[in-house]
């Protein structure tokens, strides 16, 4: 059959007919384990029927008016985010990518309003940031961004973790702005620095300290998938604009900007939009996904199940020199690169001999991310699973 879809992405030969919590069926009845989770987007897993019910009752109801009128799921879901996140405003996009370029647009105006005429934002290198323009400039990986003429002159980019090259890119550029950064680089790898969270403490005094914005994107960490409600959260402090989408929506597209302190007031009448952006129906399954998260105290059986994962691999895979990295429900299992290991044939294995679904990112980690509502029995299968699947390549 001849697809006429543009060849964006390079699919697997499979498709599913269903899904049901934590498992993806083909058509043929064949059950999936799925620890990828539409890649960290249906952190409740498949079809939760809370989230499908809100679907459907404001389906029935109402599903968009547009940003020219008041939307009351819209006010809802505003205050229920901005309390978990504990921030103060907030700007409802479609996707992750939006999100950011809500918050880099926001930055550059923060600039501009105090009289810098082409101001500059410090990223981190292996990070993704989506794959609008300004977003894939602000992205390393150089296949997103080949043959794009990204906006480099835009940012400055240092090395995650290095809080001592941030200092020197600031004292060596009169013109920045900001500091955007992921608390974990899920693209990349699932990488975390050497001082965990704690580098988020630095770079928010760093930023105090020179009068710059402080931008977490965390479409990937966000929504209860570190084991806290947004990965900032193991820390004291606050950004000045945090990004979410994935598990916001859990499966419907949806992304927030949110804002607290100096960043509160740089959006204005005409700022910014959306014609889609928080619509009735998106901000209805907002809601409900916030509601179940804290009813079904899911950011605490994140840290249950991630210990047992963590456990089960460690316990059958150190020995062979592999290592572990991650938070939560997003677990880096990094392979040794000296076994002569095929890492390009890693999915397909899983997938066909496994029936498990991961991805590889950052070349050799194996990225699990789960459903947050996990069971005992369902973690300690993908640990086994994946073992299986490590000791069949050593």
């Amino acid at each position: 059959m001849i697809s006429h879809l543009l060849p964006t992405y390079k699919r697997q030969p499979i498709s599913f007919s269903k899904g049901q919590g934590s498992y993806l069926y083909t058509n043929d009845g064949t059950a999936y384990l799925d620890a990828l989770t539409g890649i960290a987007v249906c952190g409740l897993g498949h079809c939760h029927p809370r989230i499908t019910k809100a679907i459907q009752q404001q389906a029935q109801t109402l599903v968009h008016t547009s940003n020219l009128y008041g939307i009351d799921w819209q006010e809802q879901a505003g205050e229920k985010l901005c309390k978990v996140a504990g921030m103060d405003k907030v700007f409802f996009a479609n996707s992750g990518a939006e999100a950011n370029e809500a918050g880099l647009k926001m930055a550059r105006l923060y600039a501009s309003k105090r009289g810098q005429k082409q101001a500059k934002v410090i990223v981190m290198e292996n990070s993704f940031h989506g794959r609008t323009l300004l977003t894939v400039s602000a992205t390393a990986n150089p296949t997103a961004r080949a043959g794009f003429f990204t906006l480099d002159d835009e940012f400055v980019r240092v090395p995650f973790g290095d809080i001592n090259a941030i200092e020197q890119a600031i004292s060596d550029n009169d013109d920045i702005c900001a500091v955007m950064l992921e608390p974990i680089q899920g693209e990349s790898g699932v990488r975390t620095t050497d001082n965990g969270f704690e580098f988020l403490t630095q770079v928010r005094k760093v930023c105090d300290d020179n009068d710059l914005l402080m931008i977490l994107d965390e479409v990937q960490t966000g929504n209860g998938r570190t084991g806290k409600y947004f990965a900032y959260q193991h820390t004291s402090i606050k950004p000045d604009i945090l990004t979410t989408a994935k598990g916001l929506g859990n499966g419907f597209p949806v992304g927030a900007c949110m804002t607290t302190g100096k960043a509160n007031d740089i959006f204005g009448y005409g700022s910014h939009g959306s014609t889609y952006g928080g619509t009735p129906l998106a901000c209805r399954v907002v809601c409900e996904v916030i509601d179940t998260i804290i009813d079904e105290n899911l950011t605490e059986n994140v840290i249950k199940t991630h210990d047992i994962i963590k456990t089960i691999i460690e316990q059958n895979l150190a020995k062979d020199g592999v290592t572990m990295r991650g938070a939560g429900m997003m677990i880096g299992v990094v392979l040794p690169t000296d076994r002569n290991i095929d890492f390009a044939t890693l999915v397909d294995k899983a997938r066909d001999n496994h029936k498990l679904l991961i991805n590889v990112a950052g070349g050799n980690a194996i990225r699990l991310l789960p459903a947050l509502n996990l069971t005992v029995e369902e973690a300690t299968d993908i640990a086994g699973r994946v073992v299986a699947l490590v000791k069949s390549v050593l």
